[in-house]
């Protein structure tokens, strides 16, 4: 396990003081990559190898979001290296303990100059010590787009600038940032999300969402289908979001 320590900023928080979807999964990749840098395979070996780890799903479960200047900490839990494969838990804790969110999520690590998965390394492998995965309900990492449903317009978005990582493609959070901001109602909490990614977008491109609202007794589901012009989903983003 590896995990720090921080405290919820302002800029960290919504209208209610409380900490965003978006800003809890920066938090969690914050983690992979302090782990990532404290080790042996670092950004810069990756890169000399002309590799970088591409993220395939999420799927993260909210039981609370942390209120501002509450101390909390993050951690992660690699618990399987196979092939080209890494999977890792997640989680954020209050200082006394209580769960306010745990996740998961699976990576490929991938040869950009070759354009092929890559199995990992032995330095790779000594980086990331394995432990047993996390207790949670381990959903699909398959996002089926609903059959029906209510249809939800919603417009364009041409990727920008901030939209990137330092791989030039767009920041796995951006997608989910995208996906929120097509909710009829921001204001609504999501209490879990599911992601599944399919292509890299990079700087210029446009993206199509497709969005589609289903009901369920005490929340209602939306489905964000991420386009690209030529139809086909770059990402799929699953939201459920509390009707309370």
């Amino acid at each position: 396990m590896y995990s720090f320590n921080s405290r919820i900023r302002y800029s960290e928080v919504d209208s209610n003081a409380e900490l965003t979807l978006e800003s809890l999964i920066d938090y969690f990749q914050d983690c992979s990559t302090f782990q990532t840098q404290d080790g042996p395979a670092k950004m810069e070996y990756l890169r000399e190898q002309n590799m970088a780890w591409v993220l395939n799903s999420w799927q993260i479960t909210i039981n609370r979001y942390p209120k501002l200047c509450e101390h909390v900490t993050i951690g992660t839990v690699p618990y399987m290296l196979k092939g080209p494969l890494g999977l890792r838990n997640f989680f954020m804790d209050t200082d006394n303990g209580e769960r306010l969110a745990i996740a998961n999520s699976v990576w490929t690590l991938f040869d950009f100059e070759k354009n092929v998965p890559v199995r990992v390394t032995p330095v790779i492998v000594d980086a990331y010590p394995l432990e047993d995965k996390l207790e949670m309900e381990y959903g699909n990492r398959k996002i089926k787009i609903p059959e029906t449903g209510e249809k939800i317009d919603c417009e364009e978005i041409v990727v920008r600038r901030h939209n990137l990582d330092t791989n030039n493609h767009v920041n796995n959070g951006q997608y989910i940032r995208m996906a929120i901001d097509c909710l009829e109602d921001k204001s609504r909490k999501v209490v879990s999300m599911r992601a599944e990614y399919k292509k890299q977008a990079r700087l210029g491109d446009i993206l199509l969402p497709v969005v589609i609202k289903n009901k369920e007794v005490d929340n209602s589901i939306y489905t964000v289908s991420l386009n690209n012009t030529e139809g086909s989903p770059v990402c799929i983003v699953e939201l459920v979001v509390s009707d309370n």
